[in-house]
């Protein structure tokens, strides 16, 4: 995090970062944004399968949907969740994020340029409210009232789903502390002993933008009696883990399959300690 930026200043490097690097088109045809994913084949069917966990908890049908910090809506798992419902409103900071999106929904796709702090919208009127990867991208203070603002918005009787990041959960933290380890034995071996060298990309560092992140215990003590949450687990491992560890001719496939199975047994443990949570919002009508 940078020192002594401003809430405004933050937004506006986030905007600027998607504008000009986030969101554009590379020769390999996909967002630069799309690279902090891990895109080999061998996690594709683990990633694919994570991405289904959003569509449970939404509503299978309404007329609005809200995508709050939508991006260009890059993976095709995303337009798996607007099959139900009429229109699809993308809400972002990023003029060009929108302006892709409209590629691909046209005129079932309604575009808002918005802060996902502060919704123009009115209260009560989405049947589903879903984001994903954004409110880290948010100044600190704006944590808080970005998920009551969505649940602000949402309709009585509806689901909003929010996908973020930890920073410090205890399963994230031990093997982050584990693949730093490995990686400066492979560059010691790669260097010291004559081995051939990890190819580009691998471990590469892409240019980002601002990012801050908490944990579990942080989110429920912030939300508690303000907005009711369920923490559950969207993906426990982190991209640079996966990258590390899984590998094809390691039976990486299968690996990530036992993973997944330990991850739907066992939601709550995985969604608090592993590195990306699926944070369920339900607002509920008043009981007379």
């Amino acid at each position: 995090m940078v020192k002594n930026m401003t809430d405004q200043d933050v937004k506006q490097q986030v905007r600027r970062f998607y504008d000009q690097v986030g969101w554009q088109l590379e020769a390999d045809g996909l967002y630069q944004n799309a690279h902090y994913e891990d895109l080999r084949p061998v996690s594709a069917e683990y990633i694919h399968r994570c991405h289904g966990r959003v569509g449970r908890h939404l509503k299978a049908s309404g007329k609005y949907l809200l995508d709050a910090g939508s991006g260009p809506v890059q993976y095709e798992e995303y337009m798996e969740y607007l099959r139900g419902y009429q229109f699809r409103v993308c809400a972002d900071i990023s003029i060009v994020a929108l302006q892709e999106a409209r590629k691909k929904l046209g005129d079932q796709g309604l575009y808002v340029v918005s802060d996902v702090a502060n919704l123009p919208f009115k209260s009560d009127v989405f049947e589903g409210v879903m984001s994903m990867h954004t409110i880290h991208h948010l100044p600190w203070d704006d944590h808080k009232q970005a998920y009551q603002e969505l649940y602000r918005v949402l309709a009585l009787d509806s689901t909003a789903v929010v996908v973020n990041g930890w920073s410090d959960s205890g399963l994230v933290g031990a093997i982050d502390h584990l693949v730093k380890r490995f990686n400066r034995t492979r560059r010691w071996l790669a260097g010291g002993k004559g081995l051939k060298k990890v190819g580009k990309g691998t471990q590469a560092k892409e240019k980002g933008t601002y990012v801050q992140k908490y944990n579990a215990a942080w989110l429920k003590k912030e939300l508690e009696g303000v907005v009711p949450i369920h923490i559950l687990v969207w993906r426990s491992a982190s991209v640079r883990s996966l990258r590390t560890f899984i590998h094809e001719k390691l039976g990486g496939m299968q690996l990530l399959h036992w993973l997944y199975l330990l991850e739907e047994k066992y939601p709550r443990f995985f969604g608090e300690n592993g590195q990306y949570p699926l944070i369920v919002i339900n607002k509920c009508k008043e009981k007379e």
